[in-house]
C-alpha cells in the first residue's frame, strides 16, 4: 500500500472525507470522470474512411495543443524503441518545411476547433501529406466529413485533459493501421483497463484519507506551487500533473525533466530558502534508466536545506504503459482534490475560454 505520513494534515482531513463538501465544490462531478477513466483504455476505436498504407512513410508529425498534444508526447516516449522513422509533435501554428507526401500527419484536437491545429492541418493538406484527424467534433470533424478524410471521432463532452487515454488509443490504432507498430501495443493498453479500475478505486471520494493516496498527496500540495520532475520515461506524466494542477486545481505548477534539469535548473534552487511555498514531486519509475534514478537520489540529497524535500511518486505497474496510465489517472484525482481544498470548481476553464473569445 503506497501511503505518506498524515502527521501534518489532520486539520484538513474532515473536508476531503465529507461527501457533502465534495459535492458542493465539484458540482459537475469531475471525480466521477476520473473514477471512470480506466474505461477509456477499452475504447473501441473506429477508423472512418479507413485506408491502408498508401505510400512510404518517412516521418510522422502530430499537431496538437494541451491535452491533445500530451497523448502524442506520451506515445512518442512509450514507443521510442519501436519507431523506425522520426516523429515530431508540433504545438504551434506552423509545420516544418520537410513535411511532404512521405509525411504521416495527424491533426489532433479534442474540440476540433483549436486554431493552431487547424492551421497545421491546412498546411499539411497543401504540402501533400497523408492526413488523418482525431477529434470529437468542431471544424476538424466537418473538414474530415466534407473531404472524406480518414478520421477517428472521440467520445464527446469531456475536458480534453481528461480524455488523454481516449486520444492515446486513437493514436496507437492509427499506428497499427499504418504498420508503424504491431497490434500488441494497442492490446497492451486494452489489457490494462481492469487493472487500472482496481488500482484507481482506492482513490475514490468514499475512501477515507487515511487509506487514500490521492487525498494524501493533495493535502501535501495545497496552498503551494507544485513542481513536478520526471525522467526520460516519466516526463510526459510530469507534464500531465502540471496540466491537471493548472486546469483542475487552478493552481500554478511547473514541470521539468531529468537529466536536463540537472544542467541548469538545479542552480535555481540554491538561492531560494526552504520556506518558499513550493512542493516538489519526483515522478519515478523502476523502469527508468538507472543513471536517471541515481540522479533523482543525488539531486534530493545535495539540495537538502535549499528546497523542500521531494515527495517521490513511485509509479505502479509491471510495464511501462501500465505505469504511465496509472500516473495519468492519479494526476487527475489529486488535482481535483486540490481544487476542492482550494474551493474552486475543477471542471470549467473560464479564463481559457475568455482568451479564445478575445483572439477572434
Amino acid at each position: 500500500m503506497y501511503t505518506i505520513s498524515m502527521s501534518s494534515m489532520k486539520v484538513r482531513l474532515p473536508m476531503l472525507d465529507d461527501l457533502n463538501v465534495i459535492r458542493q465544490r465539484d458540482p459537475e462531478n469531475a471525480l466521477s470522470v476520473a473514477k471512470l477513466q480506466y474505461e477509456q483504455a477499452s475504447f473501441d476505436v473506429e477508423i472512418i474512411n479507413k485506408v491502408s498504407v498508401a505510400r512510404p512513410i518517412e516521418n510522422i508529425v502530430i499537431a496538437g495543443m494541451g491535452g491533445s498534444a500530451l497523448a502524442a508526447v506520451l506515445l512518442k516516449t512509450w514507443l521510442k524503441s519501436d519507431l523506425k522513422v522520426p516523429m515530431e509533435v508540433i504545438k504551434n501554428y506552423d509545420l516544418p518545411a520537410y513535411v511532404d507526401q512521405s509525411t504521416f500527419f495527424i491533426a489532433s484536437s479534442y474540440s476540433g476547433n483549436t486554431e493552431e491545429t487547424v492551421s497545421c492541418l491546412e498546411q499539411a493538406a497543401a504540402m501533400g501529406a497523408q492526413v488523418v484527424i482525431i477529434t470529437s467534433g468542431g471544424k476538424l470533424l466537418d473538414y474530415a466529413k466534407t473531404n472524406n478524410i480518414m478520421h477517428i471521432q472521440l467520445p464527446s463532452n469531456f475536458q480534453p485533459r481528461m480524455a488523454v487515454i481516449y486520444n492515446l488509443c486513437a493514436l496507437v490504432s492509427l499506428f497499427v493501421n499504418f504498420e508503424i507498430v504491431a497490434v500488441d501495443k494497442f492490446n497492451a493498453i486494452r489489457s490494462s483497463a481492469e487493472w487500472l479500475k482496481i488500482e484507481s478505486s482506492s482513490w475514490n471520494s468514499d475512501v477515507l484519507t487515511e487509506n487514500n493516496y490521492a487525498k494524501q498527496l493533495a493535502l501535501r500540495a495545497v496552498g503551494k506551487t507544485a513542481i513536478f520532475y520526471g525522467g526520460s520515461l516519466t516526463a510526459p506524466v510530469a507534464y500531465k500533473w502540471k496540466i491537471s494542477f493548472n486546469e483542475n486545481a487552478k493552481n500554478m505548477a511547473f514541470c521539468n525533466e531529468l537529466p536536463e534539469y540537472n544542467h541548469n535548473e538545479l542552480l535555481g534552487w540554491t538561492s531560494h530558502p526552504i520556506e518558499k511555498p513550493f512542493v516538489v514531486f519526483d515522478i519515478i519509475s523502476k523502469l527508468e534508466h538507472p543513471r536517471i534514478l541515481k540522479r533523482f537520489e543525488v539531486t534530493d540529497r545535495i539540495l537538502s536545506g535549499m528546497r523542500p524535500k521531494a515527495i517521490a511518486i513511485n509509479l505502479v505497474g509491471d510495464t511501462d504503459i501500465q505505469q504511465l496510465l496509472w500516473g495519468i489517472i492519479l494526476a487527475d484525482f489529486v488535482s481535483i482534490y486540490v481544487a476542492i481544498l482550494n474551493s474552486v470548481d475543477p471542471t470549467p476553464v473560464p479564463i481559457i475560454e475568455k482568451l479564445k473569445v478575445e483572439l477572434v
